[in-house]
């Protein structure tokens, strides 16, 4: 069993280290894994850095230098240098457990074929104590984590490579972001779900300058893809989906295509799905939009 850790970064060369070390101290445990390192244009130092990590070190290294391509394409771009059996996405300002790559392997040992991956928690700051046991060990989509259950704790994602190849990003013309959740959600779709384990694989933190805590300027700088996702997420509401989410994507998927400049009458009829609530929200959606 291979594993692939994944990681874009820009400007990063400070918090880079933590994820360095811990890749070290997993090798310690667990030797079959390469690090593939997308560099989204860094004008720090993180190219010298990379230099001299490679020369240190006795696993295996991938560096690529881009423009700026957003981390999203830059990700899409990493899976042609994959050659692991498993896929982990790690931010640039996140780091793993010690012995988690050794975890992510026997767990992947059995795993049934229409799962497309695992899921395990990312935590903020210190260790994690919290459980979820009545999710713990089961399959489960993202889609009924969030929008059944009502849950939103920090995650993070592995992929089996073979699926994790035939699916990217959809990135939208003339933006560089997107939520990662449209990919997620569209794998929900055709897969039975990911094995949910109630264990910490990673740890991090939000940055002043990442995207998590600039959300809305996000929102505004890229609302194309979101428009589409919300959109998407019309189509995937079931019976069990709770009434406040249903609403959610309804008022999203409103609010979206206001910052793209769509008038009222054609986001109803772009509406995939609950199209008469969308007629009845519109109006009021777009007027609150304005103070967005």
């Amino acid at each position: 069993m291979k594993i692939s850790v994944v990681t874009a970064t820009y400007n990063r060369e400070k918090e880079l280290l933590k994820l360095y070390e811990s890749l070290k101290k997993n090798y310690e445990t667990f030797k079959d894994f390469e690090w593939i390192v997308m560099d989204d244009g860094s004008k720090d130092g993180t190219k010298d850095l990379f230099k001299k990590w490679i020369k240190e070190v006795k696993f295996k290294i991938d560096y690529h230098y881009n423009d700026n391509m957003g981390k999203q394409r830059e990700i899409n771009a990493a899976m042609e240098y994959v050659t692991g059996d498993v896929v982990i996405e790690i931010d640039s300002d996140d780091y793993l457990v010690d012995n988690g790559l050794e975890m992510v392997a026997k767990d992947y040992e059995n795993l049934d074929d229409n799962v497309y991956g695992i899921l395990y928690k990312r935590v903020l700051g210190e260790k994690d104590t919290s459980m979820i046991p009545e999710l713990n060990n089961k399959v489960i989509t993202l889609f009924d984590i969030h929008n059944k259950y009502g849950y939103d704790f920090d995650m993070n994602l592995t992929f089996k490579t073979d699926v994790r190849k035939k699916y990217f990003y959809k990135v939208e013309d003339g933006e560089n972001f997107v939520t990662e959740a449209r990919l997620y959600y569209e794998l929900d779709q055709l897969y039975d779900g990911m094995l949910f384990k109630d264990v910490d694989l990673v740890y991090g933190e939000y940055m002043n300058e990442g995207y998590s805590k600039n959300i809305n300027k996000i929102f505004k700088k890229y609302p194309k893809g979101y428009a589409e996702y919300f959109n998407e997420c019309l189509t995937y509401i079931k019976k069990d989906t709770v009434f406040k989410r249903k609403l959610y994507f309804v008022k999203h998927y409103i609010l979206f295509s206001y910052l793209t400049g769509v008038s009222k009458m054609e986001c109803i009829k772009k509406a995939k799905a609950y199209k008469m609530l969308v007629a009845l929200l519109v109006i009021p959606g777009y007027i609150k939009s304005k103070k967005f």
